[in-house]
Parts: C-alpha cells; structure tokens; sequence
C-alpha cells in the first residue's frame, strides 16, 4: 500500500489499560487500506511499549513519540497535517470502533460527495451502557449544535481537504472538537449514520469545579460564535437572551424568560434574512428550548401568567393543557 486511503489519527497519553484493545480495533477493520497515526504525548506509563508492539507486526502504525506534552488538540493538529490518505478518521485511545465501522464511512463518503464530516452513533459502555442517537441529516446537525455537539469525536470520518486551514484550537480544550466542528459545519455538509459503530468508554471520575468552569466557558464561547452567523455581536447587551433561546438553561426567572422569548423573535427573523439554518428546524429548535425553559423556571408569578397568556399566546398554547393548568396555580400561589 503505497498511499492510504484513510489515516487515522489517535492520540494518547497514559492509555495502558485500554490501548491494546482500541489499537486492535482498528486493526480489525474489514476496510484495511489505512495508516494508523499514533502520537504517543509523553506517556509515563507502558502506553509506548504496547504500540511498538502493535507497530513491529504490523507496518500501517506511524508513531510519532512526544518529547513533550502538547496536550490531545495539538497532537490532532499534527496528526493531521502528516496524513497521507484523502480521508481523516478519529480515534480515542480508550474506545473500541466496531469491524465496519471504517468500510461504512467510507462508502458513505465516496457515494455522497456533498458530505464532508462522517460521524456515526455510539455506544456507552462502562459505568452504564446506552446508545447515543444524534440527529443524522446535516441541517438537523446544525441546528442542534446551538445547544450541544451534536457529533461523537471519536465516531468521525471526513474529507481532508474539506479542512482548509481549520484545526482544532487548543484554548477551547476540553471541548475543542465543539468548536472544531461547529466551525467547520459552515464550510460543508455533516451526516451521521444512525448506526452505533463505537463503543465509547465511559469513566468513573470526579471533575474539579474549574475544570467544569472551564468547560462551560468554553462551551458558551462556541455557541456565541454560532450567533455571528445570524449577524449577532458577542458584545451585544442581549446576548444571554440570545443564549438561552436557543440552548435550554435551567432555572430561569420569569424576567429572563420574558427576554429570551422576545430575543428569539429577532432571531428567527435575522435568519429569515441570512438564511444559515433550515427555517423551520430553526424556529422548532427555539420553541422546543422555549416550552422547556418555562416549564423549569425558577419561579411563577401572575404578571409571568398574563404575559405567556397574551403576549406569547402562540408559543404558550404549544405546551399541554396539563402543563398550561400547572403552571397558572402556581402563578396564583406565586412559587
């Protein structure tokens, strides 16, 4: 095999208990024609010995041995920019990607020209076991990414020159494939098969309340960038309004629910105008964020009533009659 077809990009660190078995997994695949780029980021375990294991009876591993931690964004980026094969597959170090996972992404790729990213469903497994099911159709994807990633890192496939001069950007860690791909969603075209071809390994551990910080930081960072499209400044003073439309918060006072619902106005009327999302996903979307939104506010009171009941009567009349009865004693009782 002179030029692969696919180079897969996995980096590790630390990845002794699991490694051996992600590593075979690629191995494994029924569609062969790939280089396999492993970056070892300075493990301090016997994370190396296993891939030069791997690597001395079978010649499609490329290791690239850190001197240096760079962390699994800047290990992605290099990656990257050394493959070989016209397709690019991601790959955790502690996941196992079914046999056909490979040979589906393929076909689905080379059949369906207008698709530049490939992701697929998966499945949890460790502490619980549950398939993840993410909408499937590109204009589904996008729309959904106002409130989360909508694709599994590791499930993805895609076009390399789709890429351009994109990477993943290492400020955004650990959501940096959040921003990647919400990014690059703008450029091309997204599809998952909705078939879980991954078992995404799912750990038992305590997260620090910075890193959570830093997380939802980053996160709203992503999503505010997502708004530039609909021409929407990170400056602007109704930016939290704009937010919380379009990504479900909970809690909210009946005041922040007022500016969210009259924030998702102008909204749907600025994507009228630029059309980036599919209208009516869109305006769905929002309305789907909106009943949630009010039926886990923080508290009811009747000015909240009156102003669901006439000033958003369309959108208040969405919700059941059960939920509508609810929430007008609570407003009574003021709770």
């Amino acid at each position: 095999m002179l030029e692969p077809k696919i180079s897969v990009i996995m980096p590790v660190f630390n990845a002794i208990p699991f490694l051996g078995e992600s590593i075979q997994s690629i191995l494994n695949q029924t569609f062969s024609e790939f280089e396999l780029i492993i970056l070892n980021d300075k493990s301090t375990d016997e994370s190396l010995e296993i891939i030069n294991k791997f690597k001395a009876i079978d010649n499609r591993i490329v290791l690239i041995d850190k001197e240096q931690n760079v962390g699994p964004a800047n290990l992605r980026n290099e990656g990257i920019n050394i493959a070989k094969g016209e397709y690019i597959a991601l790959m955790d170090a502690d996941d196992i990607a079914m046999p056909n996972r490979f040979e589906k992404q393929f076909t689905f790729l080379k059949n369906n020209p207008e698709i530049g990213l490939c992701g697929t469903w998966f499945t949890f497994f460790g502490a619980e076991s549950k398939t993840i099911k993410h909408a499937v159709d590109s204009d589904a994807i996008k729309v959904s990414f106002l409130h989360s990633c909508n694709i599994g890192n590791p499930t993805v496939m895609f076009k390399k020159e789709v890429l351009g001069n994109l990477k993943f950007d290492n400020d955004y860690v650990p959501v940096e494939d959040y921003d990647l791909w919400s990014r690059l969603l703008a450029k091309t075209n997204f599809y998952n098969i909705p078939e879980s071809l991954l078992n995404y390994r799912q750990h038992n551990t305590n997260i620090s309340k910075t890193k959570i910080d830093n997380v939802n930081r980053s996160v709203r960072r992503v999503k505010i960038n997502q708004l530039k499209h609909l021409e929407i400044s990170d400056s602007d003073p109704k930016i939290d309004a704009y937010l919380n439309a379009v990504s479900l918060k909970k809690k909210l006072s009946p005041e922040e629910i007022i500016e969210s619902i009259n924030a998702s106005k102008y909204l749907v009327s600025q994507n009228a105008k630029v059309q980036y999302f599919n209208q009516e996903l869109f305006e769905k979307h929002i309305n789907k964020v909106l009943i949630r939104s009010i039926r886990n506010a923080a508290s009811y009171n009747k000015s909240f009533y009156r102003f669901l009941k006439n000033d958003a009567a369309s959108l208040f009349s969405k919700i059941s009659l059960l939920d509508r009865t609810i929430i007008y004693f609570k407003s009574l009782k003021g709770k």
